[in-house]
């Protein structure tokens, strides 16, 4: 299942499993770096969450100033507990639905800031540009439609136009990616960490990705 986390400023997606309580347990330390009001909307696909579980899930949100707003389901038992907490649920027919109300959802924003480490199993994604500043770990997954700036060290993977923009770009201050994908142009990152220590930024060109020194200064004044 899937949470989507929403201030002012960004959206933060995470997937949890009430059957882990390890990994719960690490999930809601995450949370509680969290300062301002949120809100959260639940996705989940073919589970059965009791209300008990959610239960618990509600209170420790609210014990972080996170309101559980609503549940997206095709389970109907699922659906019943959130009623049962006053959460506003809803039961849709199949999976294809709650991916498309998921979508949805994260289309509410345009350009996101986000502010923090996105960790392995994490991933965060703009329908404009997309702002980090924190890293991006091995194994995380930040995507947009326009532009990727994390002004941190980039190790996981990075996907920038994904509407089809062959203008966007992806921009780290450590650019050392696993992965980068601008429009359907694909480049896999360097075994060797890189020894320079400046900023780099990755653009389209001839149908391929090329990475050269940024400087965002000199490119605000083209």
């Amino acid at each position: 299942m899937k949470l989507i986390l929403r201030n002012s400023n960004n959206d933060f997606i995470k997937s949890i499993s009430f059957a882990k309580f390890e990994a719960y347990q690490n999930f809601i330390s995450e949370l509680s770096s969290i300062k301002e009001p949120v809100e959260a909307h639940l996705f989940t696909a073919n589970e059965r969450i009791t209300s008990n579980e959610l239960a618990k899930l509600k209170f420790h949100l609210k014990q972080l100033n996170i309101k559980f707003s609503d549940i997206y389901s095709n389970n109907r038992e699922t659906v019943l507990s959130g009623k049962s907490l006053k959460i506003n649920s809803s039961l849709l027919n199949n999976k294809k639905n709650i991916n498309k109300s998921f979508l949805d959802n994260q289309s509410q924003k345009k350009d996101i800031l986000h502010k923090g480490t996105i960790r392995s199993g994490d991933r965060i994604s703009s329908n404009g540009d997309l702002f980090i500043m924190g890293d991006v770990n091995p194994g995380a997954i930040v995507s947009a439609n326009n532009n990727v700036y994390v002004w941190g060290k980039l190790l996981g993977t990075a996907f920038a136009g994904e509407n089809g923009n062959k203008n966007a770009s992806i921009a780290s201050l450590w650019l050392n990616p696993i992965q980068l994908r601008i429009c359907e142009i694909i480049a896999i990152g360097p075994k060797e960490k890189p020894k320079h220590q400046y900023p780099e930024i990755a653009i389209l060109e001839a149908k391929k990705i090329i990475i050269k020194p940024y400087e965002p200064i000199r490119d605000c004044n083209k």
